[in-house]
Formats: C-alpha cells, sequence, structure tokens
C-alpha cells in the first residue's frame, strides 16, 4: 500500500469512528435499555431516598429500568468520581447533594474531578434543612441545654457526621456557640444516625429524611432545626436560630450527567424531573420526609452550583474546618 492509500486509508477509519460516537450518544430511540443513577452515599440516606424516588418515576416515564448504584465513601467524591467518569451516552445519571458538588473541594485536600466542568447540569429536586439530634438518655431537651452541658463538659460530648451536610452545621454550631466536643465521621449518615441510636455518639445533624422517622418513632430526640422556620414535618422542633444567632444552613438534592452528554437527552431528563418534582404525590411525600421541593431548568441549576460552590467554600472556612 502506497503512503498515499494508508493516510486515505486512516482518514476514513477515523473519519467512521468519529461520525459513529455522536450517532451512539444520540440514538433517535433513547432510552432502549436500562438507565443507571450513581448515588454517592449509602442506602438508607437521604440522598439514597431521593434517588430511589427519582428512579422509580423515570422508569414508568422512559419505558426502561432504572438502577440505583451506591457508591458511597470520601464524602461522596468516590461517587462523584464514577459519575465524572460515566460514559456520557444518557444511560448514567447521578443524583446528588451539595456535598460533591459544592463542599468537597474544601472538605479534600484532592478530588479527582470537576464539580462544574466534568457534569451536564439537568435540574434541582429539592432542599432539606439539617436536624440535630440527640440520644434520648442525654439529658438536654432544648439546644440551650445541650451548650451548657458541653460547656460543663469540654471534649467530652461526641457528635457524628455522613456527609458534608452533616459535618458543617456540627462544626457552625462548636464555633458559634464557643463549645468544645469531639467529632466522629462516618462513611454515610445512616450509619452514624445507627451509632446514636445505640448511644454509641451523643447525637448528630442528620437529613431530614433519614432522622424524622427516627424521631417520629422515638428513637432519638430532635433538639433544633437549620432553616429559619419550623419543618412541616416536624413543626414542634424549633430553628436552631432561636437559640443561636445567625444559625442557618440548607443542603439539596439535584440531578447531573456527565459531561458531553447530549442535549436533547438532558432536556428530556428536565422535563421528566420537572414532571416529578411537581407531581401533587411526589410533593406530598417530600414533605412528610421533611423536604422541600424545588424545580428548575439546566442552565439554573448550573448558576445555583457555582454559587453554592462559592458559599460552601466560605462556611467551611468560618467554620474551621481542614481538608483532609
Amino acid at each position: 500500500m502506497t503512503r498515499r492509500l494508508f493516510l486515505q486509508a486512516a482518514c476514513a477509519v477515523t473519519a467512521t469512528a468519529l461520525c459513529a460516537t455522536p450517532a451512539l450518544a444520540q440514538e433517535p430511540n433513547w432510552p432502549t435499555r436500562p438507565l443507571r443513577i450513581i448515588v454517592p452515599f449509602g442506602s438508607g440516606s437521604g440522598n439514597d431516598i431521593v434517588a430511589r424516588l427519582v428512579g422509580e418515576h423515570l422508569t414508568r416515564a422512559l419505558g426502561q429500568p432504572v438502577v440505583v448504584d451506591n457508591r458511597a465513601g470520601g464524602n461522596g467524591t468516590i461517587g462523584a468520581d464514577a459519575a465524572a467518569r460515566a460514559a456520557p451516552d444518557g444511560y448514567t445519571l447521578f443524583v446528588t447533594t451539595n456535598t460533591t458538588q459544592a463542599a468537597a473541594p474544601s472538605l479534600m485536600k484532592k478530588i479527582n474531578y470537576d464539580p462544574v466542568k466534568d457534569f451536564a447540569p439537568i435540574g434541582r429536586i429539592a432542599n432539606t434543612p439539617a436536624m440535630l439530634v440527640v440520644h434520648p438518655s442525654l439529658p438536654v431537651k432544648t439546644v440551650a441545654e445541650l451548650i451548657a452541658l458541653a460547656k460543663a463538659r469540654p471534649g467530652k460530648l461526641t457528635y457524628a457526621s455522613g456527609s458534608a451536610g452533616t459535618l458543617v452545621p456540627g462544626a457552625m454550631l462548636t464555633s458559634m456557640a464557643g463549645i468544645d466536643m469531639l467529632h466522629v465521621p462516618y462513611k454515610s449518615i445512616p450509619l452514624g444516625i445507627n451509632d446514636v441510636i445505640a448511644g454509641q455518639v451523643d447525637m448528630m445533624f442528620t437529613d431530614m429524611a433519614t432522622g424524622t422517622p427516627q424521631v417520629k418513632g422515638g428513637k432519638l430526640r430532635a433538639l433544633g432545626v437549620s432553616s429559619l422556620t419550623p419543618v412541616p414535618a416536624l413543626p414542634d422542633v424549633p430553628p436552631i436560630a432561636q437559640s443561636i444567632k445567625g444559625f442557618e444552613l440548607l443542603a439539596w438534592y439535584a440531578m447531573y450527567a456527565p459531561a458531553g452528554t447530549p442535549a436533547p437527552v438532558v432536556e428530556r431528563l428536565n422535563r421528566e424531573l420537572r414532571a416529578f418534582v411537581g407531581n401533587p404525590a411526589t410533593q406530598e411525600r417530600m414533605t412528610t420526609l421533611g423536604l422541600q421541593p424545588v424545580t428548575s431548568t439546566p442552565q439554573e441549576l448550573a448558576d445555583f452550583g457555582r454559587s453554592e460552590l462559592a458559599k460552601w467554600t466560605r462556611l467551611i472556612q468560618q467554620a474551621g474546618i481542614q481538608p483532609e
């Protein structure tokens, strides 16, 4: 084969490959096979509960099974990295929280993904305050009583965390109240909750979806929420801001896909996600879990994500949390 013929053949092969990839990614009948949702936290967490609700809706709406793939660990960064590296063909989705998309760059010395560049935003799902819960045997019923007890026992009380949304409010509490408590990190929120219920740890900030059933079941006592107003699911639990002026923190859930996912797929998923969040049955279910339903366009989520990245960086620095 002459050099000229070889180059022509090579160019033809390259052109065929380049043309084939977009055709595969933008298949006209998408989806034609099962989808998966990567969740960066363990089973039973608020993130997991929300993702499974979304997955049930997408299964019905898209006519294909949607499987939840839990990838817990590293403050959510293991799952986020897996989602960022997945093929951008519309078959891998990422339902996550502010932990991976806004807090991780300040919590970790190194992460292997870019929360802005490596993802295609699809839409927001819900907001959630954190809830401070304690073991029922702890002799406190209010945040003020907890602060007094912590000051009487410096360095003796323990608090768990399982995500940035539970770590940061704990650090805010110790910093803003001027108290010294021992932090005990967990791989996921349910693992921390289990040890608070067992009396191995004194307290924890939890997401509402995970903590509300335990409070209603009498296994935990709720002292306060990190929103400025009470949560309808637990209207008798006061805002922590009533005891600590300016204490406010809202976590959130949203859906992404790997960067480069075809725009028609992103647009279809956004329509389905907005239909899911806007459904009265969904809103009632979320309210019961202590969540606040929220919708957005992909661009609105992109803008929101950048602003949240700056906000959580500031909060983490103010709380004195050192990167791990």
